[in-house]
């Protein structure tokens, strides 16, 4: 004889339920009647090749997002580097056309593009720079997102960039004998002297390499313009091998390195660093005005 307990249990097996009242049932909703019923858990196989499954898909995605955030910081720099050009740019505009000095009075040691300090025991202050009322509303030279220095410099507050100083950032002239000398260094280059604009570096991803990465504010050439021996390079290709480069025309561009030196007077290779020049001549065409 089936009892009133073992009918409800037969009812709700063929997927009815109670209304509440009485014994008449009416059908039970799928979903609710797969809960209530219960369904088949996983093994211990389908949990590990679901795991598998989804490091699988990390695997593939996170070299992508890496690539994607690297680009992001690099397009970053890129606008900071535009930035200063422009700034330059202003400055010599209102100031009978000549640029900023890189390092007005070099043997005092006391003034740089970037900032000024009160003694050569102290840091450059970046708040007190030649360009810092061309920058926008926040008067601050940003710094580039992927620039991490190894070893404390007092050359902080560059933002990771340095500036042709060499040929942009002094007055020079030609003398008899065609080598490049400096007139002064309490003012930069005449823009008008820049024959190439497109063609001439003003600013690029800059670091050194003395024991370690230190920050540094100037772009070196290949060759001391005059001593024409040449220099330890400075040019930081820090974005995939790239380095963000701002020319005298204002616009930027990314460039691959295709050359790196070192003459052994610092202990740490800039090689390791991706550090070195990029183009295909050896010699100071990207830096010379002329």
């Amino acid at each position: 004889m089936i009892t009133a307990l073992n009918k409800r249990k037969a009812w709700r097996a063929a997927g009815f339920s109670p209304r509440g009242r009485g014994n008449a049932m009416t059908p039970m909703p799928k979903l609710f009647r797969e809960s209530f019923l219960g369904t088949r858990a996983f093994t211990l196989l389908e949990l590990l090749v679901c795991v598998g499954l989804i490091l699988l898909l990390l695997g593939a995605l996170l070299p992508g997002l890496s690539r994607a955030r690297g680009q992001a910081k690099s397009a970053v720099c890129q606008s900071n580097i535009r930035q200063l050009a422009l700034a330059n740019t202003l400055h010599a505009q209102e100031s009978l056309g000549r640029y900023t000095p890189g390092a007005a009075e070099f043997l005092k040691n006391l003034h740089r593009w970037h900032g000024s300090r009160e003694s050569v025991t102290k840091p450059f202050n970046p708040a007190d720079g030649p360009l810092i009322p061309y920058l926008g509303p926040d008067a601050q030279i940003r710094a580039c997102p992927e620039f991490e220095p190894r070893q404390p410099g007092f050359e902080r507050g560059n933002g990771g960039y340095g500036y042709n100083n060499a040929y942009v950032g002094v007055q020079t002239a030609t003398n008899r004998h065609g080598r490049t000398v400096v007139i002064s260094d309490r003012s930069g280059a005449l823009a008008d002297e820049v024959r190439r604009p497109g063609e001439t570096l003003m600013f690029a991803d800059s670091a050194f390499v003395s024991r370690d990465l230190i920050e540094y504010s100037f772009a070196e050439p290949r060759f001391h313009p005059r001593y024409a021996t040449r220099a330890d390079p400075s040019i930081h290709f820090r974005h995939a091998g790239l380095a963000n480069v701002a020319w005298c025309d204002g616009h930027a561009t990314r460039e691959r390195r295709t050359f790196t030196w070192s003459s052994g007077f610092y202990e740490g290779s800039p090689d390791r660093f991706d550090i070195g020049w990029f183009g295909p001549t050896d010699d100071n065409s990207l830096f010379d005005l002329r």
